[in-house]
């Protein structure tokens, strides 16, 4: 890894990455960018079986290394066992990615108290479970990245949604203060409007409304935002508490 010698694009070879909600949509674009970058990586899903299984096919058949890990991270125990079975594989854990989480859109006003329960617990959940379970492990190494997916809201309907990204970038901001000194990172990548199947739900003239607010007039695509998260796990040692906002300009 650089440590200011002016060396670029260092290679993850050797280092472990766990990769939640890791099925499709970003959590795949994302594990197959550390794979590329000779990451072994662990893919989390949930309930997703088919595609994790195809997804682990093509990171073996790039000459990655892959272990497929079952479990709903939203539990304290799942999400411990998780973190158990990749450190039982590989000795190690060196790179955490939180990224799963659920979305239940809906106006304030028709909002019921499940919508939100749901979204805040299970997604604040995710990512302080893993986290929690993954310190010890980095903190014992003198190393760790800790990239956590926190995206843009700041539209109709995701009154929960907006609440819960929130309390993820405080969260990281106060983990990446903590454990600063044991050369572990913390930080938020916040994507825009991406390219995924959440997006499918939205009605084509409404995605045009969308796509004519974003200064570069269009979607994000995962790999762009897979991009991101790898450069902080590969090259982003003096990075640490930040806020990554990858939106076509849409929030400056």
């Amino acid at each position: 890894m650089s440590k200011g010698n002016g060396t670029y694009a260092a290679s993850l070879q050797g280092r472990v990455a766990l990769v939640t909600g890791a099925a499709r949509g970003i959590g795949r674009a994302t594990s197959l960018a550390l794979a590329s970058r000779g990451a072994s990586v662990a893919v989390n899903y949930r309930a997703r079986r088919a595609e994790a299984e195809q997804l682990a096919d093509e990171i073996r058949d790039m000459g990655g290394q892959c272990l497929l890990v079952q479990s709903d991270v939203s539990s304290e125990d799942e999400a411990r066992s998780a973190i158990e079975q990749v450190v039982h594989a590989w000795k190690r854990l060196d790179i955490l990615v939180n990224n799963a989480g659920i979305t239940r859109d809906k106006t304030s006003r028709k909002m019921a108290d499940d919508d939100w329960n749901q979204v805040i617990s299970v997604n604040s959940n995710c990512t302080y479970y893993c986290t929690g379970a993954a310190v010890p492990i980095m903190i014992g190494q003198q190393f760790g990245r800790i990239v956590n997916i926190a995206c843009y809201v700041g539209h109709l309907g995701q009154a929960n949604f907006a609440a819960n990204q929130d309390g993820v970038i405080a969260f990281t901001k106060t983990t990446a203060f903590e454990l600063a000194r044991y050369n572990i990172t913390a930080n938020v990548i916040s994507p825009g409007f991406t390219c995924t199947e959440a997006l499918s739900q939205i009605p084509p003239h409404i995605l045009d409304q969308i796509k004519a607010k974003i200064p570069m007039g269009r979607l994000a695509m995962p790999d762009e935002i897979a991009k991101a998260v790898v450069f902080l796990a590969a090259d982003g040692d003096y990075i640490t508490g930040q806020q990554i906002n990858i939106n076509g300009g849409l929030h400056m």
